[in-house]
């Protein structure tokens, strides 16, 4: 269920956020940014939705494969 707020802000903040994102997504946006300094996921539950996006887990263990390689060829010379 969504809740209606108000909120004051400046009024240069609001010609921005109008100008970038339209007048019918400043709330989202709002809420995407707010969202994580106040509601606490389960990490376990928030890592096991991740793990099933095989793109993003591909490109990441690609990205860690790399990482890890260098920091191996560093210890070897």
């Amino acid at each position: 269920m969504q809740k209606k707020l108000t909120i004051t802000i400046d009024e240069d903040v609001y010609n921005g956020l109008y100008k970038a994102l339209g007048p019918r997504r400043i709330s989202q946006f709002i809420e995407d940014l707010v969202r994580p300094h106040v509601i606490k996921k389960d990490l376990s539950a928030a890592y096991a939705e991740k793990a099933k996006d095989e793109a993003r887990e591909k490109e990441s263990l690609e990205w860690t494969d790399a990482i890890f390689g260098d920091f191996v060829g560093n210890i070897e010379e």
